[in-house]
């Protein structure tokens, strides 16, 4: 019986939606974190009348045909990348970006990943550096006897030397952003890599056009909604407990069918 594949397809497809949900909700304090959400197609229909047919040989057409569903699948599971929210922090080397673009962290394979946790921090050699120590594209360093450090919202670095009576410039942050942010490949530790569905980076300076501004003590937490996901949670168990039924239901029309012959 053709029910029991389809009810089998529709619980996969919302056992893999509940652990999509478990990774948004296990996220909702990692910083940067973007949530996902399960797409879902369905699949190859057989064409028990076809719609269209002549149905006489006076040209009659059949208005609508019978068609049988083959069950579901999961075809996609897209981020969201809308703005997360922003707290505040006591770290002088935590920024947030209010708006659109990525950081740029260059890995120990000297690839470039983005990021939006702006969690970072100084490593022995005052390197601005990701709390993995992968250092942040463009680098910028900062003197062991700077005080005053700042980083306005353009993204310029600037900090007191020593016994200076002004501020030196550091460095420049710069930010990437892309056409399909949702084409990028989640790397874990809060990392993204570049792909031929994301199309490539475009580096800019923060506040340029397109491009977000920077918020320096601060952090962008997830943009997980808790409400909505255990709202989705009850949703996908009823559906896995609904397409269960049906599982129960094909069985016994078939012990009934068998029985009775």
């Amino acid at each position: 019986m053709k029910a029991l594949n389809i009810a089998a397809s529709g619980m996969l497809a919302q056992e893999l939606n509940v652990e999509v949900i478990s990774n948004n909700i296990a996220n909702m304090r990692t910083t940067g974190f973007k949530q996902q959400r399960a797409d879902f197609q369905d699949l190859l229909y057989q064409n028990l009348r076809q719609v269209g047919s002549q149905t006489s040989e006076s040209g009659n057409l059949l208005p609508t045909g019978v068609q049988v569903g083959s069950g579901v699948r999961v075809v996609a599971t897209p981020r969201i990348m809308s703005q997360g929210t922003l707290e505040s922090t006591a770290n002088e080397t935590d920024l947030a970006i209010n708006g659109e673009g990525f950081f740029q962290v260059t890995l120990p394979d000297g690839r470039t990943a983005y990021t939006r946790d702006g969690s970072f921090q100084r490593s022995a050699t005052g390197t601005l550096v990701t709390e993995n120590g992968y250092t942040v594209n463009p680098a910028i360093t900062i003197p062991s006897n700077a005080t005053g450090l700042t980083v306005n919202s353009q993204g310029v670095v600037q900090a007191v030397i020593g016994n200076a009576t002004s501020s030196s410039t550091l460095g420049q942050i710069q930010l990437a952003r892309f056409i399909n942010k949702s084409g990028l490949e989640a790397k874990s530790d809060n990392l993204f890599l570049e792909t031929a569905s994301s199309g490539a980076a475009v580096v800019g300076n923060p506040g340029d056009e397109g491009f977000g501004n920077l918020l320096q003590s601060q952090l962008e937490i997830s943009n997980v909604d808790a409400v909505g996901e255990i709202s989705d949670l009850i949703s996908a168990q009823r559906a896995y407990e609904m397409n269960s039924r049906v599982v129960k239901a094909a069985d016994e029309m078939m012990q009934t069918t068998t029985t009775g012959t």
